[in-house]
């Protein structure tokens, strides 16, 4: 189970890295296809997905719900026209609710509609991340903040954990392992600004965002894990899914990635402005 793992994690590595290089219409049209299968993981778990195989009509509408916020995206205009696609995606949700009420549990429509919001539209703003100046250098911090924390908090855990973080939903995180992702996340990303200081690619200017970022990333990274595995809970599944071997789902290895890559972008935004 292990050598399986670590064999999958390098490989999504592998291509993490060659995607996030190219970037582009190449990196879209990847995190289109992961945003697709995370709606699919979710809608599953919600038991939206009907146990036939045939898609539900809230489920069609939240796909083609996604396929017009990618193209707003790739058109650069996702930011400005978010809030009219946010409320049309509500209001056809809506309707089809009200329309073919009682077949959908209130649930169900409210699933649905978080559902696309959590997953392809958080994951859209690695792909605008990228797309930023040093682009790629700072769309790797997302990766950086989400798996360094979970590998710091992890080891400091096993060595110094003995007050439960959220005893109820996760028994084996700590206080003393989040706390050790979060310094560890804040420490790496000084380290990761001096070697990008030394190779021209940021000065030490930038030190300041590296730290925020990695302390912000980290404490949201490690919610957005314990969100992902509250839903888990909620509705008594073990994973989201099979796709990665020895991961689970889109949403089992993403969970953290999910809720990281828009404060980065917002942050990184921030302080390069």
């Amino acid at each position: 189970m292990l050598k399986t793992r670590v064999l999958s994690g390098i490989v999504l590595v592998i291509i993490a890295t060659v995607t996030l290089l190219l970037g582009g219409l190449v990196l879209l049209l990847t995190l289109a296809a992961i945003s697709f299968i995370a709606y699919f993981e979710l809608s599953r778990a919600i038991g939206l997905h009907q146990a036939d195989g045939k898609p539900a009509v809230l489920e069609i509408i939240g796909y083609l719900s996604i396929t017009v916020y990618y193209v707003l995206v790739f058109l650069g205009q996702s930011e400005r026209f978010f809030t009219v696609w946010m409320i049309l995606t509500l209001l056809f949700l809506a309707a089809a609710y009200v329309f073919t009420f009682p077949r959908y549990a209130a649930g169900m429509f409210m699933g649905a509609f978080f559902s696309i919001l959590y997953a392809p539209v958080m994951f859209s703003y690695i792909y605008m991340t990228r797309c930023m100046e040093n682009g790629f250098w700072l769309v790797c911090l997302v990766f950086m903040c989400s798996w360094m924390c979970d590998t710091c908090a992890y080891f400091t855990g096993m060595k110094f954990g003995k007050h439960k973080l959220a005893p109820v939903l996760s028994p084996k995180k700590s206080i003393e392992g989040a706390i050790g992702g979060v310094v560890g996340t804040a420490l790496t990303g000084i380290i990761y600004d001096l070697i990008m200081t030394s190779l021209g690619i940021l000065t030490l200017n930038d030190m300041w965002m590296c730290i925020v970022i990695g302390i912000v990333g980290s404490i949201f990274s490690q919610i957005g894990d314990l969100c992902a595995s509250g839903i888990k809970r909620h509705y008594n599944i073990k994973d989201y899914g099979t796709l990665i071997p020895g991961h689970g789902g889109i949403m089992d290895r993403f969970d953290s990635v999910i809720v990281t890559a828009p404060l980065i972008y917002f942050l990184a935004k921030l302080f390069i402005q």
